[in-house]
């Protein structure tokens, strides 16, 4: 099923992101940089479990990710990051610090090591996506591309099941996420003041 079957949900949808991008908009330098540390002391205290970070990139207003990715990757945790496909499909490379980064398409920066394929993904045991919002029963808002709700799929069918995680900031958490069929839902939810569930 696609967003034009279900146009009430696809409106609204956008009317959110934009809601929150422009919340974002309005956040300083600093605070981005605080946000960026904050999150990535809370996920490395999950990390002494599991080897193996899925993560990603992050950009502009986004809750940073570039000062967890280099002290995770510098004390030996394997690091996935996604390569956007022409299809908007994720494959996954290993990371291998900062300079292991070009810049890519759409303003992203992608590893430049070799592919895995897109059921790497499905090594790591912990796994941190981006998004906008997310819900009190956990439906995470993306961008409306879809390439992360195909990488949580194939983690959701993985047993054990492979915890996931959401980085948002504190206002973006418990909101009213309108939900379609192709949208999964995410386990956990890392902001500033630390890891919760939603709901």
């Amino acid at each position: 099923m696609t967003g034009e079957e279900f146009p009430h949900n696809a409106a609204a949808k956008q009317q959110l992101r934009t809601r929150v991008l422009d919340a974002r908009a309005a956040l300083t330098a600093a605070e981005l940089a605080t946000t960026a540390e904050l999150i990535a002391d809370h996920v490395d205290a999950l990390l002494d479990r599991g080897p193996c970070l899925a993560a990603y990139v992050s950009m502009g207003s986004e809750p940073g990710t570039d000062v967890l990715l280099t002290r995770v990757w510098a004390r030996g945790v394997r690091v996935l990051l996604p390569v956007l496909l022409p299809d908007n499909d994720l494959d996954w490379a290993t990371y291998e610090g900062p300079g292991s980064l070009a810049a890519a398409g759409r303003g992203l920066r992608e590893p430049r090591t070799p592919l895995l394929g897109v059921d790497a993904i499905t090594d790591a045991d912990l796994v941190l996506v981006p998004g906008l919002a997310v819900s009190r029963d956990g439906v995470r808002l993306g961008r409306g591309g879809g390439s992360y709700d195909r990488a949580l799929a194939r983690i959701a069918r993985v047993r054990p099941p492979i915890p996931t995680m959401v980085a948002l900031h504190p206002g973006e958490v418990g909101l009213a996420v309108p939900a379609e069929p192709h949208d999964r839902t995410v386990n956990l939810v890392v902001t500033r003041e630390g890891v919760t569930r939603p709901g």
